[in-house]
Protein backbone atom coordinates (compact mmCIF):
# COMPACT_ATOMS: atom_id res chain seq x y z
CA UNK A 1 0.00 0.00 0.00
CA UNK A 2 2.78 2.86 1.08
CA UNK A 3 4.49 1.73 -2.57
CA UNK A 4 1.50 2.32 -4.20
CA UNK A 5 0.96 5.59 -2.70
CA UNK A 6 4.27 6.89 -3.09
CA UNK A 7 4.03 5.66 -7.08
CA UNK A 8 0.63 7.69 -7.07
CA UNK A 9 2.29 10.65 -5.63
CA UNK A 10 4.99 10.59 -8.26
CA UNK A 11 2.65 9.94 -10.89
CA UNK A 12 0.44 12.96 -10.10
CA UNK A 13 3.91 15.16 -9.37
CA UNK A 14 5.25 14.18 -13.07
CA UNK A 15 1.76 15.32 -14.11
CA UNK A 16 2.06 18.35 -12.89
CA UNK A 17 5.60 19.19 -14.21
CA UNK A 18 4.70 18.00 -17.81
CA UNK A 19 2.01 20.08 -18.15
CA UNK A 20 4.33 23.04 -15.99
CA UNK A 21 6.91 22.77 -19.06
CA UNK A 22 4.66 21.73 -22.18
CA UNK A 23 7.45 18.76 -22.34
CA UNK A 24 7.02 14.85 -21.77
CA UNK A 25 10.73 14.36 -20.18
CA UNK A 26 11.20 11.07 -19.36
CA UNK A 27 8.94 10.46 -16.52
CA UNK A 28 10.98 8.14 -13.82
CA UNK A 29 14.11 10.84 -13.83
CA UNK A 30 11.53 13.39 -13.16
CA UNK A 31 9.31 11.68 -10.51
CA UNK A 32 12.83 11.04 -8.73
CA UNK A 33 13.85 14.48 -8.45
CA UNK A 34 9.79 16.21 -7.53
CA UNK A 35 9.65 13.34 -5.20
CA UNK A 36 13.05 13.54 -2.96
CA UNK A 37 13.69 17.46 -4.19
CA UNK A 38 14.79 18.58 -0.60
CA UNK A 39 17.29 15.60 -0.17
CA UNK A 40 18.62 16.34 -3.43
CA UNK A 41 19.33 19.64 -2.42
CA UNK A 42 20.68 19.35 0.74
CA UNK A 43 23.06 16.66 -0.79
CA UNK A 44 24.45 19.21 -3.80
CA UNK A 45 24.43 22.24 -1.02
CA UNK A 46 26.36 20.02 1.54
CA UNK A 47 28.97 19.41 -1.27
CA UNK A 48 32.31 21.77 -2.17
CA UNK A 49 31.76 24.56 -4.72
CA UNK A 50 32.67 23.58 -7.67
CA UNK A 51 35.59 25.73 -8.72
CA UNK A 52 36.45 24.14 -11.85
CA UNK A 53 33.59 24.35 -13.07
CA UNK A 54 33.61 28.41 -12.00
CA UNK A 55 37.01 28.73 -13.48
CA UNK A 56 35.62 27.45 -16.73
CA UNK A 57 32.90 30.43 -16.31
CA UNK A 58 35.13 32.78 -15.44
CA UNK A 59 37.57 31.85 -18.83
CA UNK A 60 35.18 31.65 -21.55
CA UNK A 61 31.48 33.50 -20.15
CA UNK A 62 31.12 36.78 -20.89
CA UNK A 63 29.30 39.58 -18.85
CA UNK A 64 25.83 39.93 -19.40
CA UNK A 65 21.96 37.23 -18.62
CA UNK A 66 23.13 34.03 -18.30
CA UNK A 67 20.47 30.90 -18.57
CA UNK A 68 21.09 28.30 -16.17
CA UNK A 69 19.35 25.33 -18.14
CA UNK A 70 18.14 22.50 -15.53
CA UNK A 71 19.57 24.41 -12.19
CA UNK A 72 18.12 22.08 -10.47
CA UNK A 73 18.09 23.80 -6.49
CA UNK A 74 19.92 27.17 -7.69
CA UNK A 75 23.08 27.58 -6.38
CA UNK A 76 24.94 27.64 -9.81
CA UNK A 77 22.19 30.35 -10.66
CA UNK A 78 23.36 32.70 -7.26
CA UNK A 79 27.08 32.16 -7.57
CA UNK A 80 26.56 33.43 -11.64
CA UNK A 81 24.71 36.33 -9.89
CA UNK A 82 27.13 37.17 -7.45
CA UNK A 83 29.92 36.77 -10.08
CA UNK A 84 29.13 39.43 -12.83
CA UNK A 85 26.89 36.66 -14.63
CA UNK A 86 23.23 38.22 -14.19
CA UNK A 87 21.22 34.73 -14.40
CA UNK A 88 17.57 33.24 -14.48
CA UNK A 89 17.55 29.33 -13.47
CA UNK A 90 14.95 26.52 -15.58
CA UNK A 91 14.07 23.30 -14.77
CA UNK A 92 11.82 20.68 -15.58
CA UNK A 93 11.28 19.64 -11.48
CA UNK A 94 8.71 21.39 -9.78
CA UNK A 95 9.99 19.87 -6.99
CA UNK A 96 13.55 21.49 -7.02
CA UNK A 97 12.03 25.04 -8.23
CA UNK A 98 10.05 25.03 -4.92
CA UNK A 99 14.00 24.37 -3.35
CA UNK A 100 15.75 26.79 -5.59
CA UNK A 101 12.84 29.58 -4.51
CA UNK A 102 13.38 28.77 -0.94
CA UNK A 103 16.94 29.36 -1.05
CA UNK A 104 17.13 31.78 -2.63
CA UNK A 105 13.93 34.47 -3.03
CA UNK A 106 15.69 37.25 -4.26
CA UNK A 107 16.61 35.32 -7.48
CA UNK A 108 14.17 34.05 -10.78
CA UNK A 109 13.78 31.27 -11.62
CA UNK A 110 10.92 29.25 -13.94
CA UNK A 111 9.69 25.90 -15.72
CA UNK A 112 11.57 24.88 -18.61
CA UNK A 113 12.98 21.96 -20.10
CA UNK A 114 14.53 20.18 -23.12
CA UNK A 115 14.31 19.63 -26.01
CA UNK A 116 11.56 22.75 -26.32
CA UNK A 117 12.15 25.15 -23.57
CA UNK A 118 9.19 26.70 -23.76
CA UNK A 119 8.46 30.31 -23.18
CA UNK A 120 12.16 30.67 -23.58
CA UNK A 121 12.61 33.55 -26.47
CA UNK A 122 15.05 32.94 -28.86
CA UNK A 123 18.22 34.99 -28.77
CA UNK A 124 17.90 36.46 -24.98
CA UNK A 125 20.90 35.33 -23.53
CA UNK A 126 24.29 36.14 -23.63
CA UNK A 127 25.71 33.09 -22.15
CA UNK A 128 24.24 29.39 -21.51
CA UNK A 129 25.26 27.16 -18.78
CA UNK A 130 23.72 23.30 -18.68
CA UNK A 131 25.59 21.58 -16.53
CA UNK A 132 25.23 17.65 -16.48
CA UNK A 133 21.25 17.74 -17.74
CA UNK A 134 20.96 15.92 -21.52
CA UNK A 135 22.59 12.83 -20.28
CA UNK A 136 19.00 12.62 -18.31
CA UNK A 137 17.11 12.97 -21.94
CA UNK A 138 16.15 10.36 -24.34
CA UNK A 139 18.40 9.38 -26.96
CA UNK A 140 16.16 11.18 -29.64
CA UNK A 141 16.03 14.08 -27.70
CA UNK A 142 19.44 15.19 -26.86
CA UNK A 143 20.42 16.62 -30.56
CA UNK A 144 17.12 18.83 -30.55
CA UNK A 145 18.46 19.95 -26.92
CA UNK A 146 21.51 21.12 -28.08
CA UNK A 147 20.29 23.19 -31.07
CA UNK A 148 17.75 24.80 -28.58
CA UNK A 149 20.52 25.52 -26.35
CA UNK A 150 22.74 27.52 -29.36
CA UNK A 151 19.26 29.05 -30.61
CA UNK A 152 18.79 30.87 -27.19
CA UNK A 153 22.08 32.31 -27.19
CA UNK A 154 22.48 36.19 -28.76
CA UNK A 155 25.05 35.79 -31.94
CA UNK A 156 28.47 35.84 -30.29
CA UNK A 157 26.93 33.78 -27.24
CA UNK A 158 28.59 31.36 -25.58
CA UNK A 159 27.08 27.37 -24.42
CA UNK A 160 28.61 25.77 -22.00
CA UNK A 161 27.06 21.74 -21.91
CA UNK A 162 28.07 18.72 -20.00
CA UNK A 163 26.63 15.23 -19.46
CA UNK A 164 27.75 12.25 -17.15
CA UNK A 165 29.51 9.89 -19.86
CA UNK A 166 27.58 6.37 -19.60
CA UNK A 167 29.27 3.69 -22.00
CA UNK A 168 27.32 0.71 -23.79
CA UNK A 169 23.58 1.01 -22.66
CA UNK A 170 21.48 3.83 -20.98
CA UNK A 171 21.33 3.07 -17.23
CA UNK A 172 19.24 3.96 -14.23
CA UNK A 173 20.71 4.80 -10.31
CA UNK A 174 18.72 3.76 -7.43
CA UNK A 175 16.76 6.57 -7.63
CA UNK A 176 15.46 5.42 -11.29
CA UNK A 177 17.17 8.50 -12.57
CA UNK A 178 17.92 7.81 -17.33
CA UNK A 179 21.66 7.92 -17.87
CA UNK A 180 21.80 8.06 -21.42
CA UNK A 181 24.63 6.61 -23.75
CA UNK A 182 25.49 8.91 -26.18
CA UNK A 183 28.77 9.70 -28.72
CA UNK A 184 30.29 13.13 -28.39
CA UNK A 185 29.05 13.34 -31.63
CA UNK A 186 26.22 13.70 -31.75
CA UNK A 187 25.98 16.66 -29.74
CA UNK A 188 29.58 17.91 -32.06
CA UNK A 189 27.27 17.87 -35.07
CA UNK A 190 25.05 20.52 -33.79
CA UNK A 191 27.36 22.88 -33.23
CA UNK A 192 29.10 22.42 -36.67
CA UNK A 193 28.45 26.17 -37.37
CA UNK A 194 29.62 27.53 -33.66
CA UNK A 195 33.48 28.16 -32.41
CA UNK A 196 34.46 25.10 -29.87
CA UNK A 197 36.32 26.81 -27.45
CA UNK A 198 37.12 23.25 -25.20
CA UNK A 199 36.20 19.89 -26.04
CA UNK A 200 37.38 17.34 -22.74
CA UNK A 201 36.62 14.97 -20.40
CA UNK A 202 37.39 14.85 -16.81
CA UNK A 203 36.53 13.01 -13.87
CA UNK A 204 33.90 14.79 -11.72
CA UNK A 205 35.42 16.17 -8.05
CA UNK A 206 31.57 15.84 -6.28
CA UNK A 207 30.34 12.49 -8.14
CA UNK A 208 34.31 10.78 -9.00
CA UNK A 209 32.29 9.94 -12.80
CA UNK A 210 33.45 10.79 -16.25
CA UNK A 211 31.86 13.66 -17.40
CA UNK A 212 32.71 15.83 -20.75
CA UNK A 213 32.19 19.16 -21.67
CA UNK A 214 32.21 21.53 -24.40
CA UNK A 215 32.20 24.71 -24.51
CA UNK A 216 31.28 27.00 -27.74
CA UNK A 217 30.63 30.17 -29.24
CA UNK A 218 27.55 30.76 -31.43
CA UNK A 219 28.53 32.52 -34.36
Amino acid sequence: MERGVIRERRSRITLRSIQATGTPMDDSTLAAYDAAAAAFAEDWHEQPPPEDLHALIRRFFQPGLTADIGCGSGREVAWLDANGFPAIGYDASEGLLEQARARYPGLRFEAAALPELAGIADAGFDNVLCETVIMHLGRDAIAPSVRRLMGILKPGGVLYVSWRVTDGADIRDKHGRLYAAFDKSLVLEQLAAATLLLDEAVVSASSGKKVHRIVARKP
